[in-house]
Order: structure tokens, then C-alpha cells, then sequence
């Protein structure tokens, strides 16, 4: 069956690549495949920007198995019937998990973190020069106001940057809503993954409260003001450095 992709998302994608540089003549990407939609926008988005691009690219999705048992066959026949390359990862981070994470405490850090290794791992294997994440505008807007009130910092997610590895990490959603993403989905009938996959449901660990707050808190906010996320994604792209409590930045 075809993929339809809205002309919307394709319009956004090609912006956020024109103002970031994100895609480039004879990049190889590693794109993360989790299942969700996120990612799965991600790959066909990617695969439509092939065939419309005035420039050449590759790129491979990949899938890691936490070593739970995951049945991934259903996603590489997905990609096989699209023409997406499709490469599953296995590792065992379930079982070092289940020695790291002590009872009770905090995990999307640990999982992200022994995820994020293995994309790396395997995008020097593969000879990829960058790797796509799936996150987005509501992504971004979340990690702010998390790191704002629970870590007194100014941060969000940034479209491109360099790891400590060399590896170019980019985001080619960050400017796109999660509803866009979850309307693909639905609308190409396509199964996605959710949280029943991640890892951590199996264990006896504290569930992220400060994110599922920050969705709240920001869904309360667009109700009264509509246009909120149009603003936040014009913010992220006009900071005046000056007018914060940091010496080192002040102009004078």
C-alpha cells in the first residue's frame, strides 16, 4: 500500500533542512527506527525527500532490541515494502539494566543513553556520517519548561549538533507538532509502537511524572493560547543573550 504523506509535513521538512542544513549532497544516515510514530514519519519523510530532493543521499533505519525477546519482523517487512534499508540492532541492556537501575529509581536517562550508544555503534559499522532522531516541536517545547523548572537551566533540543564522537546528530521533525506525527500514523493505518515497548515497564522504577506534567501543563497552556507553539518555535530562533542573568553574556 502507498504511503500519503501530507503536503504539510513535507512543506515543514524541507524548511527546517533548508534553515539548518540537516540533509546534505552524499550524507549516510543512520535513521533510529523505534516503531513509534515519530520515527515511522521519520523514515517515509526521509524516503519522500529522496525522490523530491535536487540532491543525492542514503540512509538506513535501525532498530534496537533491548534483548527482551522483541519480535521486530513485522517492521523490516514495513520497511522491505517501502524500500527502506532495515537493520536490527540486538544488545543486552535489558540484562545490564536489571544490574545498573536500582529499585524505585529514575530510567529514561539510562535507557536513552545505552540506546543512543548503540546507534553509534552501529553508524560507525555502517559508515553513516550523521544520525536522525524522531523528536519534534512538542519534544522540544517539554525539555525546555523540564529544564527550566527542574534543572534551572535553559535548554531545549537543537535541530543539528556535533557529538562527542564526531557524529552529526540531527532532528528533522523539531519543527513539527506531535499531532502531525500521530495523524500520519493513523491516516496510512500504519502500527505503531508505544510505550508497552519500552523496557522499563518491566521493572519496578518511578515513571517519568515531570514529562507527562510538562504535556499537561502545555496542553492547558494552547487552550488559552492557541497560537503558543507558533510563538515557542519563533522563540527557539530569537534569543536575546543580553537580557539573562549571565555575566559572560552581557554586551556591554
Amino acid at each position: 500500500m502507498a504511503i500519503k504523506i501530507s503536503k504539510k509535513i513535507m512543506s515543514q521538512l524541507g524548511k527546517t533542512n533548508a534553515a539548518f542544513g540537516l540533509i546534505e549532497e552524499g550524507d549516510k544516515i543512520l535513521v533510529g527506527l523505534s516503531g513509534g510514530k515519530d520515527s515511522l514519519t521519520l523514515i517515509h519523510s526521509m524516503r519522500e525527500q529522496q525522490r523530491r530532493a535536487p540532491f543525492d543521499f542514503e540512509f538506513v533505519a535501525v532498530t534496537v532490541a533491548y534483548g527482551m525477546g522483541e519480535n521486530f519482523e513485522y517492521l523490516s517487512r514495513h520497511c522491505e515494502e517501502h524500500g527502506i534499508k532495515h537493520i536490527v540492532h540486538d544488545t543486552n541492556i535489558y540484562d545490564t539494566a536489571q544490574e545498573k537501575i536500582r529499585k524505585n529509581s529514575s530510567f529514561c536517562s539510562f535507557f536513552s543513553r545505552m540506546r543512543r550508544g548503540s546507534l553509534y555503534s552501529v553508524a560507525a559499522e555502517q559508515g553513516c556520517n550523521k544520525i536522525a532522531l524522531g523528536h519534534h516541536l512538542d519534544d522540544a517545547a517539554e525539555s525546555f519548561f523540564m529544564n527550566m523548572i527542574y534543572n534551572g537551566q535553559m535548554r531545549a533540543l537543537s535541530p543539528k549538533y556535533r557529538a562527542g564522537n564526531g557524529l552529526i546528530v540531527i532532528r528533522p521533525l523539531i519543527q513539527m507538532r506531535e499531532r502531525q506525527l500521530r495523524a500520519f500514523a493513523q491516516e496510512n493505518n500504519i502500527e505503531a509502537i508505544g510505550d508497552e515497548a519500552c523496557p522499563a515497564m518491566r521493572f519496578d522504577v518511578k515513571m517519568p511524572h515531570a514529562r507527562a506534567a510538562m504535556k499537561t501543563m502545555l496542553a492547558e497552556m494552547e487552550e488559552k493560547y492557541p497560537d503558543i507553539f507558533v510563538s515557542i518555535n519563533a522563540s527557539f530562533g530569537n534569543i536575546s543573550d543580553e537580557s539573562f542573568f549571565d555575566p559572560e553574556r552581557f554586551s556591554l
